[in-house]
């Protein structure tokens, strides 16, 4: 008995380091949108040249940390390599919808549309992992999808004019974005360490990414891959805000994002990441001087409450597996036998 209750114990304490962990992951990968807007706005460069860079970057800094800290993390199982291929791939087809929905959608509608994510996370997570479904869980899907709309700024109709193509294209990145969260909780259920999958995953995404500029420089009215590549030619700035794209935000966000899913499952790290629009709002309006509606505070207080609720949620229900609100056990018969002779 006392080995289950420590158990459940230890379960508990995973559970909410894992929480913190996904909150700190969305707090600072909502800072890659200042990065990201700087090198589109200053130098014009393509979305898939950041993509390649930023995800390259990360595998060359994760590679001389682990060499330095931990040079054993370097070192996977050979059967685990075409995995982690597989999970580079689609990490990139993410990077890549994500650009044309971008391109596609404008910015408020693709966001929107990407955490749809937590739909699709919170489904195939039940589907394929066996992981738990209730209602809460439902409840705060709704609340945090509700949030991310009204943070975007789609609701009202105007931004929604790309048609079934654009739409079709933002719910596929979603798609694939839920599909980064679901191999993340295979990776480390096949005890895979959160980091030597940051830099596999990273490596072999920037592979595929390379690939594919080079393979769309056939196509007529293309950009030159090595003008594509090297956009930001000597403009040291540039390369520097572009190092510290990786080096930061994305190194320590995607790797805290692996981490968690160690503690939680694929569904709940998902639906955290979705609080991530509602801090670059707030980042937007604290460094950039960008207003802040009164709807997309509404939608900020939406997207924390539906991640408070679920919290709270696990912690009343990891309550009653300990037994906490369970009935007052009746007195023993030696506890009634001593009353009744006081009596």
């Amino acid at each position: 008995m006392a080995t289950t209750a420590h158990a459940s114990n230890t379960a508990n304490v995973s559970n909410t380091k894992g929480y913190y962990i996904a909150l700190l992951c969305s707090v600072i990968l909502s800072t890659t949108g200042v990065f990201i807007r700087y090198l589109t706005e200053h130098y014009n460069m393509p979305p898939l040249a950041i993509a390649f860079w930023r995800d390259a970057f990360t595998a060359i800094v994760v590679l001389a940390a682990l060499l330095l800290i931990r040079p054993a993390l370097i070192r996977v199982r050979r059967a685990d390599l075409l995995f982690l291929s597989a999970f580079g791939l689609v990490l990139a087809l993410f990077n890549i919808l994500w650009t044309v929905s971008v391109w596609y959608n404008g910015a408020s509608v693709a966001t929107a549309l990407v955490y749809s994510s937590a739909v699709f996370t919170v489904l195939l997570g039940c589907l394929f992992l066996k992981e738990r479904f209730y209602f809460a869980k439902l409840l705060a899907v709704i609340l945090c999808l509700s949030g991310c709309f009204l943070v975007s700024g789609t609701i009202g109709g105007s931004p929604w004019n790309s048609g079934a193509a654009g739409i079709s294209i933002g719910l596929l990145s979603g798609l694939s974005y839920a599909g980064y969260s679901l191999m993340g909780r295979l990776a480390s259920r096949r005890g895979i360490n959160p980091w030597s999958t940051l830099l596999y995953t990273f490596l072999f995404a920037s592979v595929a990414l390379l690939l594919i500029i080079l393979l769309r420089s056939c196509f007529p009215g293309a950009n030159a891959p090595v003008a594509e590549l090297f956009w930001l030619g000597n403009a040291l700035p540039g390369w520097g805000v572009l190092f510290l794209l990786a080096a930061g935000p994305t190194v320590l966000g995607f790797g805290l994002y692996n981490v968690s899913l160690v503690h939680l499952s694929s569904g709940i790290v998902n639906l955290i990441a979705t609080s991530e629009p509602a801090f670059t709002i707030i980042i937007a309006f604290f460094i950039l001087g960008e207003k802040m509606t009164f709807v997309q505070l509404c939608g900020c207080a939406l997207i924390l409450c539906g991640v408070a609720f679920l919290k709270i949620y696990e912690m009343i229900h990891a309550a009653q597996q300990n037994g906490y609100f369970s009935k007052r056990a009746r007195p023993t018969k030696t506890v009634a036998r001593a009353k009744s002779n006081i009596l």
